[in-house]
């Protein structure tokens, strides 16, 4: 029996109609929003990088349009979401924390995020401090800033992030809420105070086939091998699993233009008829983040988009290719170009520093009309008055060569 065939743009349509990321939106955002787009991606990734919005508002905003950046950080202090390490540092829906749990009670396996030596040289500081927190309540590290700089003594704020981060990774505290985008930490016996890791506790196996399957319907259509970057799992018997989510009819097998055999997660089945037709239409145009999930894992996103994107912000400026934080711009299934860009927050100038087609992208009034709608209400967005543009491309925004006003008072 053949497989359904499917072109590469098709492929491509029907991973970012799993992403959320097809259409524009047709409804104003609402606070809800924002856990059910958390559940769409399984996981929300978090960069502290602010020349732009940083990046977990901005992969809702691409996906949401505009919408209040709070709406996120409630979605936090009111507990639909949690923190920790998945992808990387990520919001995650709190009802998947027995997803990670494992991982809490074995912290010595996460590499650079424990240090196990130091907690183990510092514990009774670090006992101290939970003692500090249960009888006084959450924190965050900046409280225990040393008033004189260079001062010694375990109060010193150094020694505190570290220990705090040691507690966070091996499970003893939690991520309750973000103030200025400082965490601030409980006792995770506070934060989930009905959880029970005897009765609760998925073994690692159990937890990490969940993951598996959050990835598969997050991405939508899939290589075997994209599977394991999304929770950044090492290894894991794939064979075995894809027989059985085919078996359960989880999954079917496809056939795409120049990248082989993929899987199709059941959720998306509706949309293979058109996709096959060529009537599944992209037609939404986006600023994304860098750690976006379409382009999180940069070998896929080469595989699927031909898109070759590296973060340069830690490259030295004088190496740098396209600059610090460039945001690749997607335009009716493509990824197009790329864009750095800076938000004057004091001014309330969106400054386009540069942005570049890829390669074999012709300028046409689509998309002209689709990026100039983007830049525009990604700046909205951020509430700038007014985008300026430096480096582009010939022929792109000939009409507002010098940038344009964007309306908001």
């Amino acid at each position: 029996m053949s497989l359904p065939q499917l072109s590469l743009s098709a492929a491509r349509n029907l991973h970012l109609a799993a992403q959320g990321l097809l259409k524009k939106p047709r409804r104003r955002a609402q606070p809800s929003d924002i856990l059910s787009t958390v559940q769409r991606m399984s996981l929300l990734q978090i960069d502290t990088i602010n020349i732009v919005a940083r990046s977990p508002y901005l992969v809702l905003f691409s996906r949401l349009g505009a919408y209040q950046p709070q709406w996120l950080d409630n979605a936090l202090s009111q507990g639909e979401l949690m923190e920790y390490w998945a992808h990387e540092a990520c919001f995650l829906p709190r009802s998947d924390f027995s997803l990670v749990r494992h991982r809490m009670l074995s912290p010595d396996k996460m590499g650079w995020k424990y240090r196990q030596e130091w907690m183990r040289e510092h514990a009774a500081e670090i006992e101290q401090l939970i003692a500090h927190i249960q009888e006084n309540g959450p924190v965050r590290s900046v409280d225990f800033e040393h008033p004189r700089k260079g001062a010694s003594g375990w109060w010193e704020w150094k020694p505190h992030k570290r220990h705090l981060e040691g507690l966070f990774t091996s499970g003893k505290v939690m991520v309750i809420e973000r103030r200025n985008f400082q965490r601030v930490y409980d006792l995770t016996h506070r934060v989930m105070p009905h959880w029970d890791d005897q009765r609760d506790l998925l073994s690692q196996g159990d937890a990490e086939a969940i993951m598996l399957a959050n990835s598969a319907r997050s991405l939508g259509i899939f290589r075997p091998q994209w599977l394991a970057d999304y929770y950044r799992l090492r290894q894991p018997a794939l064979k075995p699993l894809l027989d059985m989510w085919q078996q359960a009819q989880r999954v079917i097998p496809v056939e795409v233009e120049t990248l082989g055999e993929m899987w199709l997660d059941a959720d998306l089945l509706p949309l293979l008829p058109q996709a096959q037709e060529g009537k599944l239409q992209a037609t939404h145009s986006a600023v994304l983040s860098p750690f976006d999930p379409v382009v999180w894992d940069r070998k896929r996103a080469e595989q699927l988009f031909n898109f070759s994107y590296r973060l340069e912000c830690y490259t030295p400026a004088p190496k740098r290719q396209y600059g610090y934080f460039v945001l690749p711009l997607l335009h009716k299934g493509q990824l197009v170009g790329r864009m750095d860009a800076k938000m004057h927050r004091k001014t309330g100038v969106l400054e386009v520093i540069a942005l570049y087609l890829e390669e074999g992208i012709k300028v046409t009034a689509t998309l002209d009309k689709g990026l100039a709608t983007a830049v525009t209400d990604f700046a909205v967005w951020q509430g700038a008055r007014e985008v300026t543009l430096g480096r582009l491309p010939d022929g792109l925004f000939t009409a507002f060569r010098s940038g344009w006003e964007t309306g908001t008072p």
